[in-house]
């Protein structure tokens, strides 16, 4: 690493609006109190979470730059361009951890090839915290990200997964956006197979958490309002 540039720090945020502190270690708060240089999804929430947590931190000296999902590769070329010049910058998720589900791989990969430092912060992350919950596979699994819209598309999807399952003893996991997890939910049930698991983990490190594990067979006897709820889906056959 050039010990003259300065340091990349990954910063999970908060998985809902619980006060950060419950979530997130106190190295969170220290890094936030050192780095003026950020790169976030959304200014507004980004600027929200840091005044949360650091409340005398003056939001005047913030350089945000945006990256999301429409943000261009030509775009984000020069965002380390502070830590070229010495001054450590972070990485922050809109939700969880930076990184994982989350466009910032691609900042993330530009400074390793910048030979920049990529400091790795201790965080919440949805994906994990269901799997440990599951009582699931944990040695092997797979994270799938969205699944299909198309209804024909998502059944095949779900039962792809399940036979990946059962055939390589691997824990499948994937999410939805959140105001269409209960037809999701649905299909789940009506596709797979009356003996598969299925673990369904919504609003994790909340008040309103949820987490469910079953089999199918079970699953068609519950009733779960999962509408606007951000979840993880997990499934496993045996």
């Amino acid at each position: 690493m050039n010990t003259q540039f300065g340091k990349l720090y990954l910063i999970p945020t908060r998985l809902g609006d619980n006060p950060p502190l419950e979530v997130l270690p106190i190295s969170i708060k220290k890094i936030i109190e050192l780095v003026d240089d950020y790169i976030v999804e959304n200014e507004k929430t980004a600027r929200r979470f840091i005044k949360v947590i650091s409340s005398k931190k003056s939001q005047s000296a913030l350089e945000l730059k945006i990256l999301n999902k429409y943000t261009e590769v030509e775009e984000f070329t020069n965002f380390l361009d502070p830590c070229k010049k010495g001054k450590s910058m972070g990485l922050l998720s809109e939700a969880g951890c930076p990184g994982i589900a989350d466009p910032g791989a691609d900042v993330i990969q530009l400074a390793h090839q910048n030979n920049i430092q990529v400091v790795p912060l201790v965080g919440p992350s949805s994906i994990i915290l269901a799997l440990m919950s599951s009582g699931m596979n944990g040695q092997n699994f797979a994270f799938n990200g969205y699944i299909p819209i198309d209804n024909q598309e998502r059944k095949t999807s779900i039962k792809r997964l399940e036979r990946l399952s059962y055939e390589q003893n691997q824990t499948q996991l994937f999410i939805e956006t959140p105001y269409r997890n209960n037809k999701v939910l649905e299909d789940i049930i009506k596709t797979l197979q009356p003996n598969t698991k299925l673990c369904v983990a919504c609003d994790l490190t909340l008040p309103s958490e949820y987490i469910k594990t079953m089999t199918i067979r079970e699953w068609q006897k519950e009733n779960i309002d999962l509408h606007k709820r951000p979840a993880i889906f997990i499934i496993h056959k045996y």
